[in-house]
């Protein structure tokens, strides 16, 4: 929870301020800790009726090889090496920390300068004793050093904001993680489904043609009349549609894919031996409550994370409202090229105090500012639980009724089939018209394919499901962030110094892989 923050410098009596100025106070404005979620004890979601616990489980952080699919695995890792919005992602890891050095910086003598001139003088005198001209140079140089002592913890805040906000920057690069692995396994699987939805059609397209030349052949012979002829056709003509509709959409996930590899769209080697077969999942397996892993998931830490750092910034603000007490010290040297002046050097040093007493509410409505934008992102922390509660009980329902749905369609598919059996030797016996025959196969087309489509939503679910548990990120490395050929692009532009080779820290808290 938050804590009260400390009281406006302008009620405090003079002699306290100075009295407090004698040694280090502690840092005003709130300390943060995360908030308290009171529903999440007795929050009992869906998965509790489908996932298994175990402690020995695997972890979820790499959830796809539970597929047992190579093509997928390997896609996973291209995606991971050339996705641009990851890079992006790593980038602003490396910006965020550059960030930090610079709050870091502040609590060192915040001025130091030298300062030198250097002038030739000509002079010309008239109308006086000394009417005439001279010529003579002169030359200065000094350094000064300003230090503003940190008694108010300004310095120390921005520390602490720009820390929280390193790494929220860090787990906003695993919640990219999450969602780029979810999106590669989801075309592949939607890609695999379309598959398999063409080779339905293209069946069905070649059993309603082999009728058809059937009907041709009986009506040209006079065995039938044309409206059986023109039924069968129109069937077939109508499921053959069907296909370039299919194909479209085969382009546009195999694009999509190369989007997310970096790549350009166009033929993607990986999927060249791909069939149609989709993957019969057993019972997904965790050895974490869902409510555990809820807290985990890479953007519940990020809002945190940024709650952290927004808190940080009201003691910045608030530190405004007090003097700013600094120590000063000047060294000088001037000199000039003339013989009755000598040089002078010049030592100075002592303390400075300044503070605004008139802001006329600009440091307190600023204080007000910051104040309400941290209460935002704890509201924002918040709804980020609650929308990951959401999806994770979406996700499990989905995967119940997809599993249910699937019995049903399998049964209607063998009923179908069974119909389709029975239309055509009842017809063969003359017993029925061909429009039972016809009826039979648009059956078995339909249904074919609706349960295509539900297994190809039921793999979908189960990788929502992992996906809102926050399942797919691992931790990384400097060298996972930036690529070689990136850093020596960056080391050519600008002096990075050892930012590009040093570790990069890992955040203190719930860090551990899922």
């Amino acid at each position: 929870m938050i804590r009260p923050a400390a009281g406006s410098a302008l009620s405090r009596p003079l002699g306290a301020m100075l009295l407090a100025s004698a040694v280090a106070c502690v840092p005003l404005g709130p300390n943060f800790s995360e908030p308290d979620i009171a529903w999440l004890a007795a929050w009992q979601p869906e998965l509790y009726g489908q996932a298994g616990w175990n402690p020995q489980a695997e972890p979820i952080s790499q959830w796809w090889q539970r597929f047992g699919d190579p093509v997928l695995s390997n896609l996973i890792e291209q995606a991971r090496a050339g996705n641009p919005g990851l890079r992006i992602a790593g980038l602003r890891i490396l910006e965020s920390r550059a960030v930090l050095g610079i709050a870091i910086g502040l609590k060192y003598p915040q001025l130091q300068q030298i300062n030198a001139a250097g002038a030739y003088v000509s002079e010309y005198t008239h109308g006086g004793p000394n009417d005439g001209h001279r010529e003579f140079r002169t030359g200065d140089l000094a350094f000064d050093i300003q230090w503003e002592m940190d008694f108010w913890g300004r310095f120390r805040r921005g520390i602490e904001s720009a820390d929280a906000a390193y790494f929220a920057s860090v787990t906003n690069q695993r919640d990219v993680q999450v969602l780029l692995a979810a999106q590669v396994a989801t075309l592949y699987y939607g890609y695999k489904t379309s598959l398999q939805r063409i080779d339905i059609a293209r069946d069905n397209v070649a059993l309603q043609q082999r009728s058809l030349e059937i009907t041709r052949q009986l009506f040209e012979s006079g065995q039938e009349s044309e409206l059986d002829l023109q039924q069968a056709r129109t069937q077939y003509l109508a499921t053959l549609a069907t296909i370039p509709a299919l194909q479209l959409a085969l382009t546009r996930q195999r694009n999509a894919l190369c989007a997310l590899l970096g790549r350009a769209p166009g033929d993607l080697p990986e999927l060249s031996g791909v069939d149609g077969s989709l993957p019969v999942p057993g019972q997904i397996a965790l050895r974490e409550m869902p409510a555990s892993l809820l807290l985990l998931r890479p953007d519940v830490r990020t809002a945190a994370w940024q709650a952290a750092a927004q808190s940080a910034r009201v003691g910045v603000a608030m530190t405004d409202l007090y003097p700013a007490i600094s120590l000063f010290g000047t060294v000088s040297w001037a000199g000039n090229s003339l013989d009755a002046v000598g040089d002078v050097t010049t030592l100075a040093a002592g303390p400075t105090l300044t503070w605004n007493i008139f802001s006329y509410g600009r440091l307190e409505n600023n204080v007000r500012v910051q104040d309400a934008r941290l209460q935002q992102l704890l509201e924002n922390y918040q709804a980020t639980v609650l929308d990951a509660a959401r999806e994770i009980d979406d996700a499990a329902s989905r995967i119940a009724q997809t599993a249910a749905s699937q019995k049903i369609l399998d049964d209607s598919l063998s009923s179908a089939e069974r119909s389709l059996e029975i239309a055509s030797r009842r017809y063969q016996e003359g017993y029925s018209d061909f429009q039972r025959v016809l009826d039979a196969q648009a059956a078995i087309f339909v249904q074919s394919d609706l349960a295509v489509v539900n297994r190809g939503d039921h793999v979908a679910a189960i990788i929502d499901l992992y996906k809102s548990l926050g399942g797919g990120w691992r931790t990384v490395t400097i060298d996972d962030v930036i690529p070689p050929s990136m850093r020596e692009q960056m080391r050519e532009r600008t002096n990075w110094g050892d930012l590009l080779d040093a570790p990069l820290p890992v955040p203190p808290d719930r860090g551990a892989e899922p």
